[in-house]
Order: structure tokens, then C-alpha cells, then sequence
């Protein structure tokens, strides 16, 4: 099963590199069902995977000219503000409702993406408070969830900040980076005993493996359909998510 583990993590960052968002959608799967970690720990443990690995694919995108600061405070700081109080309400769910919540997330985002990539927009004043509101939304989604939100944040950068999509992809990677590493340390602050449990070594190699998936997916970016590489993952979604659903629903049916 480790081995699965690995590969998903490759996986998780092909995705991130290929598509700016998607690849932190499918680390707590990862984690719970490959891996073995309990839901929570799975959850906490995903946002510095991920914070990691989506730090690692934004320089790239960095050094070409291809992030917008400002878009990224509009968007990241808010985000903070969010993940924190994503994470504090966290700890009133219980693992199985986390991840029951998580696979409609999943079906949301396969959703998204089997959409065309929106139209480039135009920014004024009422949009960008739209930025700061889909922020502190996302951040929500992150803190409470462990979802990078990546697939929030394109369309919304692009339809609502007016950027271009390579543009939007780059700022996406900092934003999912600054969330999931706000939402990781308000985990840390809110949840007791998980600072304890966690496995570094494991979030190290995760790390490491979906940096190197990041950049081999960068250049894969270039080359390949991206229309048909987001039907393919939206697909994988829609499968994964159902299965989450048929795993916990049980459970929470109390059957």
C-alpha cells in the first residue's frame, strides 16, 4: 500500500503543476485509505503536504513572470483570516462528517472542471470585494476540510481579478500555499494532541515526491490538452468521491 502512497503523492503533485489546482483534493484520500491515518490527523496532516508541495510549483511559475501579487493578498490574506476559523470549527465535526463534506467537495470540483475555462474578466471595486469574500470562503473550506481549494481559486482570479489563466494558475499555487500552511498551524493550535501524532518524516517524503510530480507536471503543461487533462481528473473525482460517499455514509446513518 505504500507503495500506492507514493504514487499518489507523485499524483498529488502532477496535478498542482499540470492544473494549479486539484492535487490537495486527493491527499487526505491518500492519507485515510492508503496511508491508514485517522481522518483527523489525515486532515492535518494534508495541509502541510500540501502548503508544501504548492510552495515548491509556485517559484517556477515565479521566476516566469506568471503570479500576481496583488491578487495573491487580495485573495491569501483573507484566506488566513478563513482557515483559522475553518480549523477552530473543525473540531466540532466528527472524522466521518469531515470526510462525507470532503467527497461533495470532490464532486463540486469534478463539476468545475468538466466547465471550459472562463473567459478572462474585467477587475473593478465590487470585484475585487468578491476576491476577499471568495478568500475568506475558501479559507473556510481549507481550515475545515484540508482542501486546497484550487479549484475556487482559478476561476475566481480569472472572472473576478481579470487574469490570465497561466497568470491565474501561478497565483492560485501561493494562495493554496499560504492557506494550507495557516490552516495546518490552527490545527496544530486547536486540536489536541495532534502536533504529537503527526509523522514528519512521512509529510517530508510526501513532500518531496509531489514537488518533483509539480515540476515534471509543469512541463507536461506545455505540451499536452489541458481541456482533456481536466476531463480526465474531473472523472477521477466523480469516481473517488463516490466512493468516499459509500465508505462513511454507513457510518453516519449509524448502520
Amino acid at each position: 500500500m505504500m507503495v500506492l502512497a507514493w504514487i499518489g503523492a507523485l499524483l498529488i503533485g502532477l496535478s498542482l503543476g499540470l492544473l494549479g489546482s486539484g492535487g490537495s483534493i486527493i491527499t487526505v484520500p491518500v492519507l485515510v485509505y492508503l496511508v491508514g491515518q485517522p481522518e483527523k490527523l489525515a486532515i492535518t496532516g494534508a495541509l502541510a503536504i500540501v502548503g508544501g508541495i504548492s510552495l515548491c510549483a509556485a517559484l517556477p511559475w515565479s521566476l516566469k513572470g506568471n503570479v500576481d501579487r496583488r491578487s495573491v493578498l487580495w485573495f491569501g490574506l483573507p484566506g488566513i483570516v478563513g482557515s483559522w476559523c475553518g480549523s477552530a470549527g473543525s473540531q466540532f465535526l466528527s472524522g466521518g462528517v469531515q470526510l462525507f463534506l470532503f467527497a461533495l467537495v470532490m464532486w463540486v470540483a469534478a463539476l468545475r472542471m468538466f466547465q471550459n475555462p472562463p473567459a478572462v474578466g474585467r477587475v473593478g471595486a465590487r470585484r475585487r470585494s468578491r476576491i476577499v469574500l471568495d478568500g475568506v470562503f475558501v479559507g473556510v473550506v481549507t481550515g475545515l476540510l484540508g482542501v486546497g481549494g484550487g479549484f475556487l481559486i482559478v476561476p475566481a482570479l480569472v472572472l473576478l481579478g481579470g487574469l490570465a489563466l497561466p497568470i491565474a494558475i501561478g497565483s492560485s499555487l501561493w494562495i493554496i500555499a499560504i492557506n494550507a500552511w495557516s490552516g495546518f498551524m490552527a490545527h496544530v493550535v486547536v486540536l489536541d494532541n495532534v502536533q504529537q501524532a503527526l509523522d514528519w518524516s512521512l509529510i517530508a517524503l510526501f513532500i518531496g515526491l509531489g514537488s518533483s510530480g509539480a515540476l515534471i507536471g509543469q512541463r507536461l503543461a506545455e505540451a499536452l490538452p489541458q481541456a482533456q487533462l481536466r476531463r480526465l481528473f474531473a472523472s477521477f473525482l466523480v469516481v473517488m468521491g463516490g466512493y468516499m460517499v459509500w465508505h462513511t455514509l454507513p457510518g453516519l446513518l449509524g448502520q
